[in-house]
């Protein structure tokens, strides 16, 4: 049976994508490579090496296309910052790779099909699932997958919704569960996990510290990695 690691939200935390302790037969990973953190170039460069299905996110699309049009007013000034370092040091073979990566993918192991998305089906880049029970049926209507995989908010999540499981395995480089303790998922033999680690936060602090970004956007991007809060 395949072993699958999945990861999602690494936001250029080289630190911590290298610090992954779990052995795998796959990993996935469920988009937002970059922008936040201080090493886009290596985390671009170990995804593309290592990971067998990969999704765009929206910090993904944003440099890639350089369009931050949708970015929201209260994460926009570290994003925006951000974003103009990663785009200074990706190669433009990573930039490409980051275009080509497709917004939405399935795949099938194991006799169970998976859907793959940043987001939610219905908005692949920025949409939110429902924090009420009885609006999940009209989200996934038309959805045919045994497992939907997703990502974005940072918070870890495995329910069922009908007959599908829905799983985000949280955010392994920006998580923002109140902890700093990095997240994943992994799936095997039909059997899903979240699960968390430790890794050395103060090496990316310091690594963000050496990138003279904007001393209000230096503070607030140091306070979430280590408080795991926003």
């Amino acid at each position: 049976m395949v072993k699958l690691v999945i990861i999602s939200d690494i936001h250029a935390n080289h630190e911590a994508l290298r610090a992954l302790p779990e052995e795998y037969d796959e990993l996935w990973v469920l988009g937002d490579l970059v922008n936040y953190g201080p090493q886009p170039r290596e985390v671009v460069a170990y995804v593309m090496e290592k990971a067998s299905m990969v999704v765009q996110g929206n910090h993904d699309h944003a440099v890639a296309y350089d369009d931050d049009s949708r970015w929201s007013p209260r994460y926009r000034p570290i994003a925006e910052a951000t974003r103009r370092y990663t785009s200074s040091v990706l190669s433009e073979e990573q930039k490409a790779y980051l275009r080509g990566l497709p917004q939405q993918a399935q795949a099938e192991r194991d006799g169970l099909l998976f859907h793959l998305t940043h987001a939610m089906p219905t908005d692949p880049l920025y949409g939110r699932y429902p924090t009420e029970t009885g609006r999940w049926d009209s989200a996934l209507d038309g959805l045919q997958a045994d497992v939907l995989l997703v990502g974005h908010t940072h918070m870890p999540m495995l329910r069922k919704v009908r007959d599908m499981i829905v799983l985000n395995p949280g955010s392994l480089g920006q998580p923002r569960t109140g902890t700093s303790l990095a997240s994943y998922a992994v799936c095997q033999n039909g059997h899903f996990e979240l699960k968390s680690f430790r890794y050395p936060v103060e090496a990316t602090v310091a690594k963000l510290r050496e990138l003279a970004l904007p001393r209000p956007v230096e503070s607030e991007l140091v306070a979430i990695l280590e408080t795991g809060s926003v």
